[in-house]
């Protein structure tokens, strides 16, 4: 049943956000442990994050903050959309504006995929029984592309060997 009481929603928000955050940063962190050939530690980090994700979906469910397909679809275009027609252009003038190029240009990849994602929502939204494609995601700056992973990334410009294929 979900919560009904403002301040604990409030509470909600914050602890999903929390578990969301940890659970990609610790992923982060392996990723590091496994680049530095530190088994044990890769390990128990993608332990912890699997848990983050556990509490976060806990979170989010008592919050109702997970509908039917469709109403998730267009959950998704809305926040998809939002973040490439004023989250991300509003940081791009930002990181412009200080100089910062490395800001600047993550902001502007994350901006470009952040389109792409929308329209295959959108897509899916239309007929999500259909058939899936195979999907690849290009590991520099998140592009996703169907059936087959393009020569060069449309959006970061890589050669197609970053791109891995979405079980």
């Amino acid at each position: 049943m979900p919560v009904k009481d403002p301040i604990v929603l409030e509470d909600l928000k914050t602890a999903f956000a929390g578990e969301s955050q940890a659970n990609r940063k610790y992923l982060a962190y392996a990723h590091k442990a496994e680049l530095e050939k530190l088994p044990y530690a890769a390990k128990i980090f993608r332990a912890a994050a699997e848990a983050e994700t556990i509490h976060a979906h806990s979170h989010l469910r008592l919050m109702a903050g997970i509908g039917d397909t469709q109403a998730n679809l267009k959950d998704a275009i809305a926040g998809e959309t939002y973040e490439f027609t004023k989250m991300y252009p509003d940081m791009l003038a930002d990181a412009k504006k200080a100089n910062e190029a490395m800001a600047e240009s993550g902001f502007h990849m994350a901006n470009e995929a952040e389109k792409v994602h929308a329209e295959l929502f959108k897509k899916a939204l239309e007929n999500p029984g259909q058939a899936a494609p195979k999907v690849f995601v290009c590991r520099v700056c998140g592009h996703v592309a169907e059936n087959e992973a393009p020569e060069v990334c449309p959006i970061c410009g890589s050669k197609h060997q970053v791109y891995f294929e979405v079980q």
